[in-house]
């Protein structure tokens, strides 16, 4: 019964998330890119929500429910512009799909496969917090530009951020010395990968790549 209350409440979540982002674009609160931000930070909280409802070993199969309805509505969206405040500037962006992707495919890996949910919240929650402050700092502070029009400002705000949601995860499970060298670890290797990779297709690198280098220095350390 938990596993269903899991999923009403992981729906309810994302379009509370939807709709309060369209509530404040409509009415001038935020812009556009805030509005994409709010909804692309919010959302990556349902990671949280998951690891307290979803459990037993049929969990994966209700946990996976959700990105994969959120693909198809993505991608909806995305072809016909049905939710203004997901889509960059009013046009569609495969960024919004490759999310719930990501999501679909660190569940599969890490409530199923390897049965640690904790290296999937590290990699969609980097991903929420360190990219969704990065854009948002970088978009208003970045003076220093890098690659891909990227700034120095937001990659300092990624690495930081990133930083501490991975120390704060790590924390659960690791002793303090172990979870500030996977901390800083994480942090450098996602800021890498955001800042080289084109916009929209960091909601796959980021996410997946962080889990993996998460999971591979919990390996090594």
């Amino acid at each position: 019964m938990l596993n269903v209350w899991g999923l009403v409440g992981s729906y309810v979540l994302i379009f509370l998330i939807i709709g309060i982002s369209t509530v404040l674009q409509k009415k001038n609160i935020v812009g556009d890119e805030g509005a994409r931000k709010f909804i692309h930070i919010g959302v990556s909280n349902w990671w949280i929500l998951a690891m307290f409802f979803f459990k037993g070993d049929d969990a994966v199969w209700y946990a996976i429910i959700a990105p994969f309805t959120f693909i198809i509505l993505n991608y909806l969206s995305y072809r016909l512009n049905l939710l203004k405040a997901m889509e960059r500037g009013g046009q569609g962006n495969l960024g919004t799909v490759y999310f719930p992707i990501s999501l679909l495919i660190l569940v599969a890996l890490t409530f199923g496969v390897l049965d640690n949910p904790f290296i999937g919240a590290v990699g969609i929650l980097v991903m929420g917090y360190g990219d969704g402050l990065a854009a948002v700092i970088g978009k208003k502070y970045g003076k220093k530009k890098l690659a891909f029009g990227k700034s120095l400002e937001g990659s300092l705000t990624m690495f930081i951020t990133s930083f501490v949601v991975v120390f704060a995860i790590s924390m659960f499970t690791q002793s303090v010395l172990i979870s500030l060298l996977l901390a800083m670890g994480v942090a450098a290797f996602a800021t890498l990968i955001e800042l080289f990779t084109p916009k929209g297709l960091d909601n796959l690198s980021v996410p997946l790549g962080s889990s993996l280098i998460f999971y591979l220095l919990l390996l090594i350390l």
